[in-house]
């Protein structure tokens, strides 16, 4: 054991929580000033983790193959970039964006047409809830036996767990305007289609906008279960399936981190392109 390490850390981190709850303290006028410091505390908070990881692993002398420290996973990833971009484009830029496309797609189109059609209301919602309940372990091999072992099995499977989500949110965002916005807008002597562009979908967009943000998430962890069913020697999945059996836990770490990666950038990507769209929203007033 390496008291000094251990010692080091727990230094650290506690002067990261002192500077952390002083900056969460501040109010400044400034509105740049305010975004600064809301990104400076995440920051510092992840950086402390990363300190106290790092710490704990060589300061407790923690074996690699159970938990190795950060510097050992960074070391990984700088000598295998050629191996995580390709695993990367298998498994997120082909499955992942196809099966999101088309899953959500599929959602928003028929959750318009269940809004048309009132027993279908009734009828593919119920339907909606169980299929969304189903675990993707068990969609995943069926996916695979029927579209092969290639990236578009995964893209189905991505296709079935984001579909639901979409519709589900949907049909209850169109539900959400209100019922003097609509007496409105038949005075107006407003079509169905008329009031669905001009009010009901624009007053659907936060709900569509949080299934499209739980769909960035759910796409690629159903991509990544899938391919350790079946897949081409390329793929996510694939490599920390393939890893954990041979022990090298820092190249499933590795893996792991790539994918956080995306998975944040998409969801961040996201939430600014839903700040941009639905700036009208209570939340985003000030």
């Amino acid at each position: 054991m390496n008291g000094a390490l251990v010692i080091g850390a727990v230094v650290f981190w506690i002067a990261a929580w002192l500077v952390n709850s002083w900056l969460a303290r501040l109010r400044p006028e400034s509105q740049t000033v305010g975004r600064l410091i809301n990104l400076a505390i995440p920051a510092l908070f992840g950086v402390t983790l990363i300190v106290l990881w790092e710490g704990a692993t060589r300061g407790f002398n923690i074996p690699s193959v159970l938990l190795p420290a950060p510097s050992m996973i960074w070391d990984r990833i700088t000598a295998s970039l050629d191996i995580l971009w390709a695993d990367f484009y298998q498994t997120f830029m082909k499955a992942v964006l196809a099966g999101y496309v088309l899953g959500c797609g599929f959602g928003f189109a028929t959750a318009v047409i269940v809004d048309r059609v009132p027993f279908l209301r009734k009828g593919l919602l119920p339907i909606g809830n169980l299929v969304a309940a189903l675990p993707v372990i068990g969609i995943a091999p069926i996916m695979v036996m029927w579209f092969g072992f290639d990236w578009p099995s995964k893209a189905a499977v991505v296709v079935v767990m984001t579909f639901f989500p979409m519709l589900v949110n949907t049909v209850a965002g169109l539900s959400a305007s209100g019922a003097m916005e609509r007496d409105l807008m038949r005075t107006y002597a407003s079509d169905y289609w008329q009031t669905l562009f001009k009010l009901r979908l624009p007053a659907a967009m936060p709900f569509i906008f949080n299934a499209l943000k739980i769909n960035s998430t759910l796409a690629l962890i159903g991509a990544i279960v899938a391919e350790f069913f079946g897949t081409p020697i390329v793929g996510m999945g694939f490599r920390i399936s393939t890893e954990v059996g041979r022990m090298n836990i820092d190249m499933v770490w590795a893996e792991i981190f790539v994918a956080a990666l995306a998975g944040s950038l998409s969801y961040g990507l996201l939430a600014l392109l839903e700040r941009a769209v639905t700036f009208w929203h209570p939340s985003y007033r000030r």
